[in-house]
């Protein structure tokens, strides 16, 4: 395959994919793969045999990209050009847990350095965890003989990128405080005169503490929900939608700044409760960095995650799923005001 139909090839694979997220392949990985090896020119006992290989990168979430770097090495032991290795540049257009991608990059050993290529898809089924299938192929001339060297593999990547749930901070409470009542003022001595007894003074009034200010509630008693068509299955990252919900939740912190902020995660029930409790704390970790980029401080804000609990819809339809993948936001203390 000439280098110019490699590029046209992965243009149009990338431009014909609508823009998604790309965190959810972010971080650091190695993997691992086997596959079949053919080259050419072929030989009757180098060509078409299996193999396997590894790798390890790095990907940087681009927007709507994912930009990774990596190095491999394969053990093609049995064929002609021996045991290959080098380095990739990767370019990934996730679609939720699914991301196809493809590779430039250059392969050393027999018949020397040249350039390679590579189109695949990866799946994320785990948090830390993916499957992917490729096809990678490299060429040089040598003598005038075009080498060609062609694989196809199965491989399985481990992202080291584990969320880490942070710890909840305590309520605080703001206490409320009472005006002591001002003291009754006694009456005035009786005087009294060798004839004529005086009334005594009437006597002074009782003054009454001020009552306390009304208590107001912050969203009212219902929290502020960030529902889960915001949230794709198995991603923490916010879409756009959820925006406009909490640019709301900004006005009212800056409006009320002794206010203390709750952000509560949910999922659904599919997968394991153990990978739902970390996914529910990331999408709450989520919601509060978005507001304190937008200016919150992050002390206001507490954050917790619940995995599957306290579902608010049916888990058996998409729909029910949707509503249960979810971030709540309430009050934590009343403001007086």
């Amino acid at each position: 395959m000439k280098k110019s139909t490699i590029s046209i090839a992965l243009a149009t694979a990338l431009l014909s994919i609508s823009a998604v997220q790309a965190s959810e392949f972010e971080g650091g990985y190695i993997g691992a793969k086997i596959g079949a090896n053919n080259n050419s020119p072929a030989s009757t006992t180098t060509s078409n045999k299996a193999y396997a290989g590894g790798e390890i990168g790095y990907g940087w979430d681009m927007d709507e990209f994912l930009l990774a770097v990596d190095g491999f090495y394969d053990n093609h032991k049995k064929s002609i050009t021996g045991r290959d290795y080098g380095g990739d540049l990767k370019l990934g257009y996730p679609m939720g847990d699914w991301m196809p991608y493809a590779k430039l990059g250059l392969t050393g050993s027999n018949p020397g350095t040249r350039p390679n290529a590579a189109l695949g898809v990866e799946y994320k089924f785990a948090p830390n965890w993916s499957v992917l299938g490729e096809v990678f192929t490299d060429s040089k001339s040598v003598n005038g003989v075009s080498q060609k060297n062609t694989n196809v593999a199965l491989g399985v990547n481990y992202y080291f990128d584990t969320p880490v749930v942070a710890p909840v901070a305590a309520a605080v409470v703001a206490p409320v405080v009472v005006k002591a009542p001002a003291p009754v003022v006694a009456p005035a001595p009786v005087v009294v005169a060798p004839v004529v007894v005086a009334p005594p003074p009437p006597p002074a009034p009782v003054v009454a503490p001020a009552p306390a200010p009304a208590p107001k509630t912050i969203f009212t008693d219902k929290p502020m929900t960030i529902e889960g068509a915001s949230f794709d299955t198995n991603s923490a990252k916010l879409k756009p939608t959820a925006y406009k919900q909490l640019d709301e939740v900004v006005a009212f912190a800056a409006k009320y700044p002794a206010a203390n902020l709750s952000v509560d995660g949910y999922t659904d029930s599919r997968g394991k409760e153990k990978a739902n409790l970390i996914l529910s704390t990331r999408r709450a970790e989520s919601v509060k960095a978005f507001l304190v980029k937008k200016g919150v401080d992050s002390k206001r804000i507490m954050t917790a995650g619940h995995g599957s609990a306290k579902t608010v819809a049916d888990n058996t339809t998409d729909a029910g799923r949707a509503k249960n993948r979810r971030v709540e936001i309430n009050s934590v203390i009343r403001v007086a005001q």
